[in-house]
């Protein structure tokens, strides 16, 4: 029997197009609060459940040390499970309708410097074997076209096309966009395939990047990769993935490229995604401000 809850999965994954870590976060928030319901309220399911037994669970959350932030993540879940409901008509009101986000402060996220990125390039330049000449690629690649690490794992031979310099990836929703590839990466692109293709076995062929014994990369494999080579280099608290992306947009930003350019290249729907990186580019809008205004050549 098909309850709501893998009824909203499916909605989620076949018609909203959810990445599976979204789902798994969506899911897990459901099954929380049904936790939370059953325990506190004795009620096995949460259709019916009001905003009094919502709050109490907002309260539980925020004792107990959750981030507003977090808070508001778990409640968008619920929000998107309520508006389910309503979309099939198992309800008539949503007991979220009148709720109000808990103010969250935003995480200033520090993007590595380019003088950081280069010596990790740079003490990569003579790399040997599948993996040392794989890991360059990857860091290479997340820094010139700052794809998501979900996209960079879903990323398929078929996908890449030297010949014209670009690669296909698939970003949230099933989005698909084309993103340029710089000549300086071709030599690197040809001297991995050459390496892969003398892997033993290939279990995920279809995949571009792949571990030693053939298989897809995770997401933990390659968050440790950029972790372990960034660490030699930035005291940074962060050094992941999404902190390297952040440093593509940033570092475009502070050589010139206009913020619908950064849009297009990130896969973001709307500006107002893009607009969190700008604040990384105000010490060199302060620069270039000082260096240009006849008051701060003084």
């Amino acid at each position: 029997m098909t309850t709501n809850k893998d009824a909203f999965r499916d909605y989620l994954q076949l018609e909203k197009k959810y990445s599976p870590h979204t789902l798994t976060a969506y899911c897990a928030d459901i099954v929380s609060f049904e936790s939370f319901n059953k325990i506190h309220f004795e009620e096995q399911g949460i259709e019916q459940a009001g905003y009094s037994q919502i709050r109490s669970w907002i309260v539980v959350l925020v004792d107990d040390g959750v981030s507003n932030g977090s808070v508001n993540r778990k409640i968008a879940s619920l929000k998107a499970f309520y508006k389910f409901l309503l979309k099939t008509k198992q309800i008539r009101v949503s007991p979220l309708s009148g709720h109000k986000a808990l103010k969250a402060s935003r995480v200033l996220q520090v993007p590595f410097s380019e003088k950081e990125v280069l010596n990790v390039l740079d003490q990569m330049q003579n790399t040997i074997g599948f993996e040392e000449v794989r890991n360059k690629l990857i860091i290479d690649l997340l820094y010139t076209t700052g794809m998501r690490r979900a996209e960079l794992i879903q990323l398929q031979i078929a996908n890449i096309d030297l010949s014209n310099s670009t690669i296909k990836v698939l970003g949230k929703r099933s989005k698909e966009r084309i993103l340029p590839v710089l000549p300086v990466l071709a030599a690197q692109f040809c001297l991995y395939l050459k390496e892969r293709a003398l892997l033993a076995i290939v279990v995920d062929n279809a995949y571009f990047f792949l571990t030693k014994k053939g298989l897809k990369l995770n997401d933990s494999f390659v968050y440790r990769l950029i972790n372990s080579y960034f660490s030699g280099v930035s005291e940074k608290v962060k050094k992941s993935p999404h902190i390297l992306r952040h440093t593509f947009a940033t570092h475009l930003l502070n050589n010139g490229a206009d913020l619908n350019s950064v849009k297009e290249l990130l896969g973001h729907s709307s500006l107002a995604s893009t607009q969190i990186y700008t604040h990384s580019s105000l010490s060199e809008i302060k620069n270039i401000y000082k260096e240009a205004h006849p008051r701060g050549r003084k």
